[in-house]
């Protein structure tokens, strides 16, 4: 009888939303969205992150990024993968210099543009708190809140940010537009936005609570997983397609895919984003429910190395790329997750081309085809390389800059992707 006395009366201490996920356990938390924080701290050799090569005549798709924020409203939109019957969101601080101060967070879902759909519309406390700090370089998670997210929805997360935030933690590649306006509008039907652009700012993920046979796949890459050249507010970048063909399938619907990737990100040294063996921590085992993941990096290490001016020791060799690549494979067989190991693409054209790295890239691809290392292979240099010249992007996915795949390149790459695999 005191047994179960004790029961009772530890359960009615516990709060009320870990009673109810308790009490269902056919549920779980499960990423639908996420997003990497892209800027290093400190570039390596002294001289500003290159922007990811594009021809000149081609706008860049990263928009403005203010400097700071102060007495402003950021609302982002985000696509989900999978749906669930509750949310909660994560906020990153993991590039800031100073503590963060959020004045207030709100998750609806989005009716059009920067409008919301009211009755959708909810407070996010954190640890039960409407304001909070984020300490530099930590990673917080919002309390549960009761909200019926469809898969392939757009969801939208305003923050108010009431003090001088000084320089964000920031994804730039967010290819959706992202609205931001003065004071705290968090709660607002819709906005009048002072400025738009399409980064995401200490946004970092979504979770939903989903049935135990749902899971998430991490693509890990940079500017052809980011999304770079692809249409903004389209989804059109590979894993969000990816995610789009396994929301169609019975057996897969309930797959979600989350995209971390970084505009110039490279496996072994940081440049645009801190480098992939650094991040692998925060960007694939902080997340919900990932069983899976893509790894499609290594381009950059081999054609970064012929920026000039860049110091000798930034060059790589196909024998340094092979051992980061085992060092995020065993890092992530180490947690039960395992990885797809996708080809590099092909990138003759870029001015950083050189026969020399194309070595380096053919043996790199030969080993991820043969070591037998991986889970699963992924040949996109096969599919995406011209018959008649393999060494460059075949034209019709060819955006114009020779390294990023268009639209019809990323549909390409989504297709040829093996769904069984991710059952097993």
């Amino acid at each position: 009888m005191k047994y179960t006395v004790w029961l009772l009366s530890f359960s009615l201490c516990l709060p009320a939303a870990q009673q109810k996920a308790s009490s269902n356990a056919k549920e779980h938390w499960v990423a639908t969205w996420a997003t990497a924080q892209a800027f290093a701290p400190v570039p390596p050799f002294g001289a500003p992150p290159p922007r990811p090569q594009a021809a000149p005549a081609r706008p860049s798709p990263i928009g403005q990024i203010p400097e700071t924020f102060k007495n402003q409203t950021v609302r982002m939109v985000v696509r989900t993968s999978i749906g669930g019957r509750r949310v909660r969101v994560q906020l990153s601080n993991a590039l800031g210099n100073a503590a963060l101060t959020i004045g207030a967070a709100h998750i609806a879902l989005r009716q059009n543009d920067a409008a919301i759909v009211s009755t959708s519309d909810r407070a996010l406390t954190f640890g039960g708190r409407a304001s909070f700090t984020i300490p530099p370089g930590a990673l917080v998670v919002s309390d549960p809140v009761d909200l019926d997210v469809p898969k392939f929805t757009d969801l939208a997360i305003s923050l108010y940010l009431p003090e001088n935030t000084g320089p964000p933690t920031v994804h730039p590649l967010g290819l959706h537009t992202t609205y931001i306006a003065t004071g705290d509008v968090t709660a607002d039907a819709t906005l009048n936005p002072s400025i738009t652009t399409t980064a995401y700012f200490w946004l970092s993920g979504v979770d939903v609570l989903a049935p135990s046979s749902a899971s998430a796949i991490v693509a890990f890459g940079d500017s052809i997983t980011d999304g770079f050249a692809t249409t903004a507010n389209k989804d059109q970048a590979w894993p969000t397609l990816l995610a789009s063909r396994l929301a169609s399938g019975k057996s897969t619907a309930m797959l979600g895919v989350l995209n971390l990737g970084i505009s110039g990100n490279r496996v072994l040294r940081d440049v645009a984003g801190t480098n992939a063996l650094a991040r692998f921590d925060r960007d694939v085992l902080a997340r919900a429910g990932v069983h899976w993941m893509i790894l499609l990096e290594g381009i950059n290490d081999i054609t970064f190395s012929a920026i000039p001016g860049i110091p000798p020791g930034q060059a790589v060799t196909a024998e340094d790329l092979i051992w980061g690549y085992r060092q995020i494979i065993e890092s992530a067989h180490l947690h039960g997750i395992k990885v797809a190991g996708a080809t590099i693409l092909p990138v003759e054209g870029v001015a950083t081309y050189t026969e020399s790295g194309e070595a380096v890239r053919q043996a790199v691809n030969q080993w991820i085809r043969t070591s037998g290392a991986f889970d699963a292979i992924i040949d996109f240099d096969a599919l995406t390389r011209d018959p008649e010249h393999p060494k460059r992007l075949r034209s019709e996915f060819d955006s114009g800059d020779h390294v990023h795949p268009n639209d019809a390149g990323n549909h390409a790459m989504a297709d040829v992707i093996d769904l069984s695999a991710f059952l097993k």
